[in-house]
């Protein structure tokens, strides 16, 4: 049953019909038909407490397809965003994995194009200031998670000191595979909630991490955005922010579980299997590069 909020819109031609997307962890997303065809509705909310401004990511949505990577916003209303509805797959971990010279062409003219399109005062995506603010908000809810911040925030300052100075890029800063999607031709990137200008390395430390690409597919990943090889600092400084990426998702879960009720999503879980993640990521760079100090 199409919610009377979504079928009320000025949008639709004719009488719109649709059924709720699965997957979404943090917003409602339908799949609405009109007498045009499909579109996309996201109901959504700001988020203060994981810094996402939905009139930014609106900007942002718009931008990106300007610049010829996310379909066409078609309405936008307070709380509401909709878009055109493309047929295509969503990218698995396996897919990233089979191909991530494709993906880093993708990222490669992203990072370049969007400054072009994004407009209004700038947003600044850093990694480790996101994790730092999250553990303040944990602290103040009295998080069950509370007791793990000491060891996370002191990796944390660990991870951050292994970043070399790198230019700004506009970088999407939320590379789930499932943020990808294949037409059969071409790629597309969704969901600009966290978009802003940061360093590439998070970008490609990310979409790396959350595919769980091996050594040999990420040095495809990052020879290809590159131009070439990447030197042994820059692959240091790769895998830990690798490492970072993990964790800002764990916390992501851990903060998402004071505020957000999605049925199905246990964000504990969630936030538990990226820490577990992150700690094998963590051991593994520790043993091949000595112990992380701040």
């Amino acid at each position: 049953m199409l919610p009377e909020r979504i079928a009320r819109l000025p949008c639709w031609s004719g009488t719109p019909d649709g059924a709720l997307l699965s997957g979404g962890l943090s917003n409602e997303i339908w799949k609405v038909t009109d007498a045009k065809g499909p579109h996309v509705v996201r109901l959504v909310t700001d988020y203060p407490f994981h810094h996402v401004i939905r009139s930014r990511e609106l900007m942002t949505t718009r931008a990106a397809h300007a610049a010829g990577f996310a379909p066409a916003v078609e309405h936008a209303e307070p709380g509401v965003m909709v878009t055109a509805f493309i047929t295509s797959r969503t990218l698995t971990p396996a897919d990233i994995g089979t191909d991530p010279a494709r993906i880093a062409r993708l990222l490669r003219d992203f990072h370049r194009q969007m400054p072009e399109q994004v407009s209004g005062p700038a947003f600044l995506f850093w990694v480790f200031h996101v994790i730092r603010d999250y553990a303040r908000t944990l602290t103040e809810a009295q998080s069950r998670w509370t007791p793990d911040l000491p060891r996370l925030l002191a990796l944390n300052s660990a991870l951050e000191a292994t970043q070399p100075p790198l230019p700004l890029v506009f970088g999407h800063n939320d590379l789930l595979p499932a943020n990808f999607l294949d037409d059969g031709s071409r790629l597309w990137l969704i969901d600009y909630e966290y978009a802003g200008f940061s360093t590439a390395m998070f970008d490609l430390a990310g979409a790396a991490s959350n595919a769980g690409l091996t050594a040999d597919q990420s040095t495809d990943l990052l020879t290809t955005y590159l131009g070439q090889r990447p030197d042994p600092a820059f692959l240091r400084a790769f895998d830990a922010m690798q490492c970072a990426s993990l964790l800002r998702e764990g916390m992501w879960g851990m903060v998402s579980a004071l505020y957000l009720r999605v049925a199905g999503v246990d964000y504990d879980a969630y936030a538990k299997e990226h820490i577990d993640r992150m700690d094998i990521l963590v051991d593994r760079f520790q043993s091949s590069y000595g112990r992380m100090t701040p």
